[in-house]
């Protein structure tokens, strides 16, 4: 029995289940420290790699923190993915729930990703801005599915930059929250659900 488990433990990992692994100890270093305390040694250590094995998955420690902050990107898309066939409205509050506990729970990584942006790191801001694009994506088309708001989507040529400057607003409520607003999570859900609904006022 001691055998098998070591061998299980001495498996070698295909280069997919390798990636998969680094990038969840960098989700979950980025979301306890500031990027700039954050060491690629520290990665290597946890993860049980050498150094020079990491950086050929990842060249930089700026590709490391795109390729996680990417990641993690889809993931927060997939749980905020629209259900189907239940109004806009009724999924408006539990989106934003989601959201928000994801925000709190990686608040360096959130605010790192943020300030990398601003900085104008090229690396990232491509991750950003196919973040933002898939998160308008999705929001726009569950309003075109929505009994409610779909037949005005289709009437609204300034929706996509409204649902755009939705977002930006979203983004820097968020930042202020974790600066240590006086709001409750469910007060700042409220405030972004009720931007959004104003947004979408013919």
């Amino acid at each position: 029995m001691a055998g098998k488990q070591g061998e299980r433990t001495r498996r070698r990992l295909s280069t997919g289940e390798r990636r998969e692994q680094l990038l969840s100890v960098g989700a979950r270093l980025f979301s306890e420290s500031p990027y700039d305390e954050v060491w690629i040694e520290q990665v290597a250590e946890i993860a049980g790699v050498s150094r020079g094995l990491l950086y050929h998955y990842f060249p930089t420690k700026r590709d490391f923190f795109a390729a996680v902050v990417e990641r993690e990107s889809g993931r927060m898309l997939a749980m905020t993915a629209a259900v189907p066939g239940v109004p806009v409205r009724e999924q408006l509050t539990a989106g934003l729930d989601t959201y928000l506990e994801y925000v709190s729970a990686h608040a360096h990584g959130y605010r790192a990703f943020h300030r990398a942006d601003a900085a104008g790191d090229q690396s990232v801001r491509k991750v950003y801005q196919r973040a933002l694009a898939a998160q308008e994506r999705q929001i726009l088309a569950a309003l075109a599915a929505d009994p409610e708001f779909g037949a005005q989507a289709e009437k609204r040529p300034d929706l996509s930059l409204a649902v755009r400057g939705w977002l930006a607003f979203t983004t820097a409520v968020c930042l202020e929250w974790l600066r240590g607003s006086d709001l409750s999570r469910e007060q700042v859900r409220d405030l972004c659900a009720r931007a959004l609904l104003g947004v979408l006022r013919p």
